[in-house]
């Protein structure tokens, strides 16, 4: 029996006699409720054994909660895996792989449809990829090939993907498609309804309803829907049979888990598919460090479509260097902030009657603002939080400034720096560039994506569409041009992944844009000279990918090794590391600073210390799990200690420093 207690040094079985009445019932993975410690608590049960090995008086097993077997075996050593990789308790990563129950939901009978037949493939959009046909082959073989697939721009990737998903169907076994939101999980469910059958697909997603939820989970475990389609948790589910699982742009920040032990929905999908040996395949039109790494080591095999298929098929990219000098000469800047090579894509797209996409790094009016003298960032003078306009403030930057953090306004500021009272801005939001571009194209739509507002598809026509970086919606036909701003805030972030993240932002938006042959243009404001640029205008991630995972390798950075960051007060974390038997190839570096944004979560009646800090340890990839395992019973140590003060760690955190 596994017990689901909230503290380190109890994650492990203990053994509970079975009272006669509950004996048909008590079966391996089902919810149980046992007396621990004088109260009742879940769990799960396990296994049933003949005998203890345990000396002393055994406890009673109190009740069966429900009869379903919620915790199959292979998701049972998945679990066991991520608590092992991620330095976590099994309770933790049992919270995030099994949903809550839903005992009316539960009592609904459910048929199993009949197997799908086989599905209509493009034959022709697979043989755009080398090897493409082959992996369909393989996969309709009931092989597990392993691949990395590079989409390759104006690409339908919900059609490819439905048709893996078919192929692997159509044999009897269980697919697993795990997408990073729920626009990408609604165009998903879409096609892989339209290809398989409506009856023979979920999705799973944490905005669902409690009972929604949990119905569609027990399709999944009952084997009466064969492909689920799902956010991060989606990962976990307990699909019978499984032949594919599946993760779409693995780079982006959502399939990480906020909640301990933060697993990454791609390592998971890696842990299950290597304990099954079923196929994997990670998929987007960028290309992160960990995918490249799996592939150089031979794991994986590229999936990717020749050169010659590249350039027919992406639209023609330009760089602009964003400088003020360049955009006061412009007449287009002073009218939408636009240098003229772009205002002219935009005007050209508009009048062909397409779409224009206006990618922003920023909602809101103006968000950040700096000296216009000498380029420092504008402080508040009471907190030191950095001041914006409010998104009622005329376009002519009229308006008080207010602080972001304290809300207080400042009407008399000076440059902390310079003294100078003009400010500039830093990145002006989606907010004030769709007012700009209303007036600079008169008589054109103007649509907005963004923050609370997200659009997932926007009928075709010629209008513009501005949206910040993550939020671009679809437009039938794709695009005629799309813009991407102020480059250098996205390149200029002080965070170890910050090219691969814009080379994704990029080619995302630029994916939707139609090809060079159709008359499509993306423009980016960056300096032209910049690798990650390049790899966009050649529309090469897999180069980009390959630089990336060198320089880390250099540096010693995440995937070329493992890294743990442990979050806490001085005197927490040097406990921790006073316990953690950590290998002998260890390095320690630190403290440092946590990331901007970052903060330990705390409870209600525990005061958060003052001296919070980081230390980072780095071992060689080969001892990833030894100095999780030290880590892991070196919390459960303080655990059973009892020892004050919160401490986080983090296995390969995405945000290091």
């Amino acid at each position: 029996m596994l017990p689901l207690l909230p503290v380190a040094h109890l994650d492990r079985e203990f053994d509970y006699l079975v009272p006669s009445e509950l004996d048909e019932q008590a079966r391996p993975g089902v919810r149980v409720r046992v007396r621990f410690s004088g109260r009742l608590v879940d769990g799960y049960l396990l296994e049933r054994i003949d005998a203890s090995e345990h000396g002393g008086k055994l406890a009673w097993l109190d009740r069966v909660v429900s009869a379903e077997q919620v915790l199959t075996a292979e998701v049972r050593r998945l679990v066991d895996a991520v608590a092992q990789r991620y330095a976590g308790t099994r309770a933790d990563v049992l919270r995030l792989a099994v949903p809550p129950r839903h005992a009316k939901v539960e009592s609904e009978k459910s048929e199993p449809a009949p197997s799908p037949g086989s599905p209509e493939v493009d034959q022709g959009a697979w043989s755009a990829y080398l090897h493409g046909v082959n992996f369909l082959e393989a996969l309709k073989g009931g092989r597990g090939p392993r691949a990395v697939w590079q989409a390759l721009p104006g690409e339908d990737w919900c059609a490819r993907l439905a048709e893996l998903a078919g192929v692997v169907a159509a044999s009897g076994r269980g697919v697993v498609l795990v997408v990073p939101d729920q626009r990408d999980l609604d165009r998903l469910v879409r096609s892989c309804e339209s290809l398989v059958g409506a009856e023979h697909v979920v999705g799973l997603a944490a905005g669902l309803g409690p009972s929604a939820r949990y119905r569609r989970w027990l399709a999944s475990l009952r084997g009466t829907a064969r492909v689920v389609v799902g956010t991060r948790a989606s990962v976990f589910a307990p699909t019978p049979d499984l032949g594919l699982v599946v993760v779409w742009d693995d780079g982006d920040s959502s399939l990480s888990d906020p909640r301990a032990p933060y697993p990454h929905a791609r390592e998971v999908a890696l842990l299950r598919a290597h304990a099954t040996g079923c196929a994997v395949v990670l998929a987007g039109h960028a290309r992160t460090a960990e995918a490249q790494a799996l592939v150089d080591s031979g794991w994986a095999h590229d999936l990717v479509a020749a050169r010659d298929v590249v350039r027919a098929r992406a639209p023609m990219i330009t760089a602009l260097a964003d400088s003020d000098q360049a955009l006061a000469r412009d007449p287009g800047a002073r009218a939408a902030r636009l240098p003229a090579i772009a205002f002219g894509a935009a005007r050209q797209a508009l009048a062909a009657g397409a779409g224009v996409l206006v990618q922003v790094p920023r909602r809101g009016y103006i968000p950040s603002l700096a000296c216009a003298k000498c380029r420092a960032p504008a402080r508040c003078r009471r907190c030191n939080g950095p001041l914006s306009l409010p998104a009622a403030a005329e376009s002519d930057g009229a308006g008080s400034p207010t602080c972001k953090w304290c809300g207080v306004a400042d009407t008399s500021h000076r440059c902390h720096a310079c003294g100078a009272r003009a400010l500039r801005a830093v990145v002006v939001g989606a907010g004030r560039t769709a007012e700009e571009l209303g007036r600079a194209f008169a008589g054109f739509e103007v649509h907005t994506s963004g923050g609370s507002d997200v659009k997932g598809e926007i009928a075709p026509g010629p209008k513009l569409v501005v949206s910040t970086v993550g939020a671009e919606p679809v437009m039938p036909g794709g695009y005629g041009a799309a813009l991407l701003l102020d480059g250098w805030a996205l390149l200029g972030r002080a965070d170890l992944r910050a090219a691969e993240e814009t080379l994704r932002r990029w080619m995302t938006a630029s994916a939707l844009v139609r090809s060079h042959a159709d008359g499509g243009q993306v423009v980016v404001v960056a300096e032209s000279g910049l690798p990650t640029v390049q790899a966009l205008v050649r529309w090469d991630p897999v180069w980009h990918s390959r630089a990336q995972l060198a320089e880390r390798a250099e540096v010693g950075f995440p995937p070329a090794v493992h890294m743990a960051a442990i979050d806490g007060a001085g005197t927490a974390i040097a406990e921790l590391l006073e316990l953690a038997e950590v290998p002998d190839s260890a390095e320690i570096l630190g403290p440092v600073p946590l990331p901007p944004g970052e903060r330990l979560p705390f409870s209600d009646d525990e005061p958060e210390p003052e001296d919070v800090e980081r230390m980072l340890i780095r071992v060689p990839r080969t001892a990833g799990l030894t100095l999780a395992k030290g880590l892991a019973e070196a919390q459960a140590i303080r655990s059973a200690r009892r020892s004050t003060g919160p401490v986080r760690v983090q296995v390969d955190p995405l945000r290091i420093g």
